[in-house]
């Protein structure tokens, strides 16, 4: 039989994918490379550019030294690190390939055809990919000014709600809605309703208002928080999250989760990680100077930002012929500054980026400049 002849069998002879596979829209990440062939600036992705903790470097080249074991299943050491660290009990924790496959793992426990899961309007592009994936429906959450709206979100509940994802502070806008809301959303669920709070740009918030949800989820009946070590940890190669819930939903999880699961080498780099407080502390804090120097320079350009709290900044573009989002993108990358389109989280006319390096930050200025004729 040919390639040919394959291509021409009726599409009952072939495998055919659970009905809604083929109606979800793919996860485009963003571009790694710029079109000038040179020098690239890549602040797409939200990559913290201090890099990992050395002591993590140090953990993770440490794991070569067996790679004919298996690491781990359970994920043990590393559970009794964030345990000590945040003085939660390790019992409740999960690890996990990236906070991503936790937040499927839910799905997969919870989730069935015809049910429904919540998202704000903005929300993470992999929760309709896990919802659709089950089978279930996804509900979309209407946003007020680019901001979670725990009302819109309370209005879309129906009998056959099970689920709620909230990333709190949010991607790709970078608002956050503060944790006396998070409470009244909790109260408000139906208690068979999981709510997950994404908590993956939770370290770099210093607003006294906000809370990731720690001690929610460690009280409640139906509630996960999510981290990850992708983000301020600089570990985003490794793939390594984790989550914190109630005994009988880390249980389901576990029941479901695929056999070691978490790398040993992943294993060790977060624990040195985790543990390495001061340095974590220092990639805040250049945050904390860089993306307020960012945003005012967007701003003296002329050009509408979002406040954000996380390590990127949402930034709008004229309405304007030669002037809009895709033509300062196609710039940006002719001169090696990558950053993010964000029309498939429904922002057609906006750029999210990365704060950077003090280097990459003003070259992006200065390109923008350019752009605008400054």
């Amino acid at each position: 039989m040919t390639t040919a002849d394959i291509k021409t069998e009726p599409a009952s002879l072939r495998p055919t994918p659970r009905a809604g596979v083929l109606d979800i829209a793919p996860y485009v990440p963003g571009k790694h490379k710029g079109t000038n062939g040179g020098k690239t600036y890549k602040l797409s992705s939200n990559e913290t550019p201090l890099g990992p903790s050395p002591m993590a470097i140090e953990a993770y080249r440490s794991g070569a030294d067996h790679l004919e074991i298996y690491p781990d299943g359970a994920s043990t050491a590393l559970r009794e690190a964030i345990g000590r660290v945040h003085g939660i009990n390790p019992d409740r924790i999960i690890c996990g390939a990236g906070s991503n496959e936790i937040l499927n793992l839910l799905a997969r426990a919870y989730l069935s055809d015809s049910d429904e899961a919540i998202y704000p309007e903005h929300g993470f592009l992999v929760y309709p990919i896990a919802i659709r994936s089950c089978g279930a429906v996804p509900v979309v959450a209407p946003e007020k000014n680019l901001t979670v709206d725990v009302d819109a979100i309370l209005a879309a509940v129906t009998d056959r709600t099970r689920m709620v994802f909230l990333t709190n502070p949010a991607n790709p806008t970078g608002t956050y809605v503060p944790f006396d809301e998070i409470r009244r959303l909790h109260a408000g669920l139906p208690g068979n309703v999981v709510l997950v709070l994404d908590g993956a740009y939770s370290e770099y918030v210093r607003r006294n208002d906000y809370a990731a949800g720690m001690e929610l989820a460690a009280t409640s009946n139906n509630v996960v928080m999510t981290r990850t070590f992708s983000k301020i940890y600089g570990l985003a190669a490794l793939r390594l999250g984790w989550g914190l819930g109630p005994e009988a939903i880390i249980d389901a999880l576990n029941r479901i989760c695929g056999p070691f699961n978490v790398t040993e080498s992943a294993i060790l780099a977060g624990i040195a990680a985790v543990e390495d407080q001061a340095y974590m502390e220092g990639a805040a804090a250049h945050n904390e100077t860089w993306l307020p120097w960012v945003t005012k320079e967007m701003e003296a350009l002329g050009l509408t930002v979002t406040p954000s709290v996380c390590n990127f900044v949402l930034i709008h573009f004229p309405d304007e012929e030669g002037k809009r989002a895709a033509d300062a993108d196609r710039f940006l990358l002719s001169r090696g500054c990558v950053l993010r389109r964000v029309e498939n989280y429904g922002l057609p006319n906006a750029l999210r980026m990365t704060i950077g390096t003090e280097e990459a930050n003003r070259v992006v200025v200065d390109v923008l400049k350019e752009f605008f004729g400054r």
